[in-house]
């Protein structure tokens, strides 16, 4: 069997789970996992023989994939910003979105040296790391209440050679154990979808990722937000920034909440797709 003759039968078998395009996408990005290489490198060597440890590898894990367990799990990594992060059910697959928020970040604050800061609710580190890695001279936390999620967060911090700092804290209880008013930023992605809004979402996410970093109370949809709001006013210095993703249903309440907490300049700003995705306002 050919490694295209192995893919197309991947394709067909995952059909049965998923549309056309996403079995053939699964598909091409467990060959090119198991055979370490892109997509490009696929598709040279599609007409040579399909190793039988890979068939075997591919047999394997379709169980996995059939009962629409995220590709992302069976595999246990994700792409973000570039590089690849270790994933568990013990934390939310990175998303384009987020990508979004780091840019931002990045964009705003490349010029300044020596930054400080913080995200919570870190989940796989994939904030922080990206930042640490793509700021270099900044002095950069994560922070998350799940010991699990921590866990992957600093084995993604060890592989991926960055310096960030871990703390075990919960953000609803406690004060993050940091000098006060010492951080240029503070960025966090929040459990922001209401548990009503479950009816919306994909089976697989709802069957698969943590709940605990997914959804808050209906009659709270602002719960995290006004928590950070409040706690990052203790940490950041004077023109300090915050920096959010939000559901998109909440962005005015979101940026009102802030305006009530005395923050400045907010800005809503939109994803890719068009959606009111992000918030970052100053403290003064």
């Amino acid at each position: 069997m050919t490694i295209q003759e192995l893919l197309q039968q991947l394709t067909a078998q995952l059909e049965t789970a998923h549309d056309t395009n996403e079995a053939r996408t699964i598909a091409e990005w467990v060959l090119q996992h198991e055979l370490k290489c892109s997509r490009f490198e696929l598709l040279q060597q599609r007409f040579s023989e399909a190793p039988v440890p890979l068939q075997e590898q591919v047999e394997k894990i379709l169980p996995r994939l059939l009962q629409q367990e995220p590709v992302q799990y069976v595999l246990g990594e994700a792409s973000f910003y570039g590089r690849e992060f270790q994933v568990s059910p013990a934390v939310l697959i990175p998303r384009p979105e987020t990508e979004e928020l780091v840019q931002m970040v990045i964009q705003a604050h490349k010029h300044t040296p020596g930054m400080k800061l913080l995200d919570i609710g870190t989940g796989s580190g994939c904030i922080p790391i990206t930042l640490s890695l793509e700021l270099p001279t900044a002095q950069v936390w994560g922070l998350d209440v799940s010991p699990d999620a921590l866990a992957i967060a600093q084995l993604n911090g060890q592989q991926l050679g960055s310096s960030v700092q871990w703390l075990h804290q919960d953000i609803l209880q406690e004060i993050p154990a940091l000098e006060p008013h010492s951080l240029d930023a503070v960025i966090s992605n929040p459990p922001y979808v209401l548990e009503e809004e479950k009816e919306l979402m994909r089976e697989n996410v709802l069957a698969f990722e943590p709940h605990l970093a997914l959804f808050v109370p209906n009659h709270d949809p602002l719960l995290f937000y006004r928590r950070i709001a409040q706690v990052a006013k203790g940490l950041l210095k004077p023109q300090g920034k915050l920096y959010f993703e939000i559901n998109e249903r909440y962005a005015q309440e979101t940026a009102a909440m802030l305006q009530e907490q005395g923050y400045q300049k907010i800005e809503v700003r939109k994803d890719l797709r068009g959606k009111d995705r992000f918030v970052a306002a100053f403290h003064v």
